[in-house]
């Protein structure tokens, strides 16, 4: 990962710079397909997929994004072949070592977000040490979803309301919209959710978060997405009016 600190040159993105979205999530699509079509095993394209991830939230932070939430490991996820989710757990470990110091150096601070409960004590060790060493850093935040589902989050979320509750701190009568989101894994909005590999659907990823977001799919494959594909998602988040519920009359007047 190279210096953020310079400015963004392209055309595409100093164009896209007036309109930028706060939380860009991505659910990363097409590793596996990626590897067989060119002969190779599922895992080859989940390697090349880490390759990706550098490439984007690279791209992100010198573009400017504030928040980035890549979808890496879905709590459904753990239905396919094990040598592949063995593989995966294997390559997570790798990526946070080659990659955490370069990610503290640029400035981002990395949050882990999911069920963590389920990986090996040697790969949670390695997440907290990510955690930890990144926790002050304010250029962008990523939060990285492993072992993660919306339906999880929500459940959790209530779950810990209803704690609070129960110990006297909180009133069933005061539980609203802010108190669910505080509770979230993910308590930011998400603006743009892109989806790599042309599938068209949420598949379980930040279902409250994303009430209110602008859906991009692309037939691009994961480990083929970069900063390019990027700054096609921002363009096009950019062309959208956001009307929240209110009318184009209403959301251009209050522009004005």
């Amino acid at each position: 990962m190279a210096d953020l600190s310079s400015p963004v040159t392209s055309k595409a993105g100093a164009a896209t710079l007036g309109a930028l979205p706060n939380h860009v999530a991505i659910i990363m699509d097409g590793n596996g397909r990626y590897g067989q079509r060119l002969g190779k095993i599922r895992l080859f394209g989940h390697r090349q997929g880490a390759k990706a991830v550098s490439r984007t939230v690279e791209a992100a932070a010198r573009l400017g994004i504030k928040h980035l939430t890549l979808f890496a490991f879905s709590s459904e996820n753990w239905k396919r072949p094990k040598d592949e989710v063995d593989g995966l757990m294997e390559l997570f470990a790798q990526v946070l070592q080659s990659e955490r110091e370069r990610l503290h150096q640029n400035g981002i601070k990395v949050r882990f977000i999911g069920d963590l409960t389920r990986f090996s004590p040697q790969l949670n060790q390695a997440i907290a040490e990510c955690e930890e060493l990144t926790q002050n850093n304010s250029h962008m935040i990523l939060n990285i979803a492993l072992n993660y589902g919306g339906r999880w989050d929500i459940a959790q979320a209530t779950r810990a309301l209803a704690r609070e509750v129960a110990q006297g701190k909180l009133s069933a009568d005061a539980i609203d919209e802010a108190q669910l989101k505080a509770h979230l894994a993910v308590s930011e909005d998400v603006d743009l959710l892109i989806r790599t590999g042309g599938e068209h659907r949420i598949s379980n990823f930040l279902l409250y978060q994303c009430a209110y977001s602008e859906f991009y799919v692309t037939d691009t494959l994961w480990p083929d997405f970069g900063r390019a594909d990027l700054e096609a998602a921002l363009a096009y988040f950019a062309s959208r009016e956001r009307r929240f519920g209110m009318t184009s009359a209403q959301v251009q007047g209050k522009a004005r």
